[in-house]
């Protein structure tokens, strides 16, 4: 499988509106409706509808669901104790490690869909899809917790309000009560769908300087390394423990390896964060996903 093919369309994306607003009219004072767009209607819009048109039966997957869950909680816990660890932990600047622990834990679930189907069949879609409806609540939750804490905002406030948690609650209730989308509603919302994809990840070449990386090199590192490196490991351990099949365990490595949320850079942006060393961090989760990729399914997978 060519996962560089396969990822190049969302980094051509990133490099496009890092070219657009560099040396074009369409600078930062463009962008910035821009991105209050995508995050607060294309990319809820897209969630709701990716997680109601897949059936759920946690029932039938109940051990790759615990697998994906206990991945989740001991990948979101690791992101978050770098700052804890000796020596290390003490060079690192805490406000711009809560904004970026999110980048260690996330995944591009756009991504891992279109894969999915790749390595495991129409069965892996289904698989997927149910780890994605129990995942996402806990990373957003992840994601938003520790930015509310640093800005010193409510965390329970920041969290009913926030859209990508609305949308992902809505849609996994709407899901179990059976809810469709209406034939004749469904190819609007696949079209903002698809937009919401194109202008995020250009939103987020928009909002990159990469002179910002520099001043934070260490951070950078050991967050990309605990998305790209660690995870895909515990991953594996998972596997062994909940004692998942074979087509299991290859969605669940799958699933660790895939390049962040391009939305990482969307919600640190709109709550007030450095955006722009999101953003990088998100350019270089991609460009690594083409390594941790082969490196999980290639190399760890039994």
């Amino acid at each position: 499988m060519n996962f560089a093919q396969l990822l190049l369309p969302d980094f051509s994306l990133i490099l496009c509106g890092y070219l657009v607003c560099r040396f074009t009219a369409l600078n930062r004072k463009v962008w910035e409706p821009v991105e209050a767009l995508v995050y607060y209607f294309l990319f809820p819009v897209l969630l709701f509808n990716s997680i109601v048109k897949t059936p759920l039966n946690l029932a039938e997957a109940s051990g790759l669901v615990g697998a994906a869950l206990a991945l989740g909680v001991c990948a979101i816990g690791l992101a978050y104790s770098l700052p804890h660890w000796p020596v290390l932990g003490r060079r690192l600047d805490v406000r711009l490690h809560a904004a970026s622990a999110q980048v260690g834990f996330r995944f591009n679930s756009f991504i891992a869909l279109a894969l999915a189907d790749k390595v495991a069949g129409p069965a892996g879609l289904t698989m997927i899809a149910m780890i994605i409806g129990v995942c996402v609540p806990l990373f957003n939750v992840g994601a938003v917790w520790p930015m509310a804490r640093h800005a010193n905002k409510g965390f329970v406030r920041e969290l009913v309000r926030n859209p990508l948690i609305i949308a992902t609650a809505s849609g996994l209730i709407a899901n179990l009560l059976g809810f469709s989308m209406p034939n004749w509603l469904e190819p609007t919302v696949n079209r903002i769908g698809q937009a919401s994809l194109a202008l995020g990840l250009m939103a987020a070449g928009a909002g990159m300087q990469f002179g910002t990386m520099a001043q934070a090199k260490t951070l950078s590192t050991l967050i990309l390394g605990v998305k790209h490196l660690a995870m895909p490991v515990m991953a594996l351990g998972m596997a062994l423990l909940f004692r998942l099949d074979p087509a299991q365990t290859t969605v669940l490595l799958m699933f660790s390896a895939v390049p962040t949320a391009s939305s990482c850079y969307v919600l640190a942006a709109r709550m007030g964060y450095n955006g722009p060393y999101v953003a990088g961090l998100v350019t270089l989760s991609t460009v690594l996903g083409m390594a941790s990729l082969p490196f999980a399914l290639g190399v760890l997978r039994p």
